[in-house]
């Protein structure tokens, strides 16, 4: 049985490795997108990628050890994170 909510997927299973972020979603369909789109997850720990949960009904993930929120949406539309600009 599939669930969709307000007519978007949600995940079921969430993955972080060297490269990408890849989310299997009720639908059946696995989303992956280049770990790079996230700039904290990309300067995270191994342990600390792994360490996460899904938010509410599945419409994102949160890593709270590094302030990181993941959506659904996000990862389907193809929207990378922004990196804040430093300045001096």
């Amino acid at each position: 049985m599939s669930i969709v909510i307000n007519g978007e997927p949600r995940p079921v299973e969430v993955a972080v490795d060297d490269d990408a972020i890849t989310a299997r979603l009720t639908d059946g369909r696995v989303v992956s997108v280049p770990l790079a789109w996230s700039w904290r997850l990309s300067e995270a720990t191994a342990a600390q990628r792994a360490h996460f949960e899904i938010l509410g009904t599945g419409q994102g993930v949160r890593w709270h050890e590094i302030d990181e929120d993941i959506s659904v949406a996000g990862m389907l539309a193809g929207v990378p994170a922004r990196c804040p600009t430093v300045t001096a």
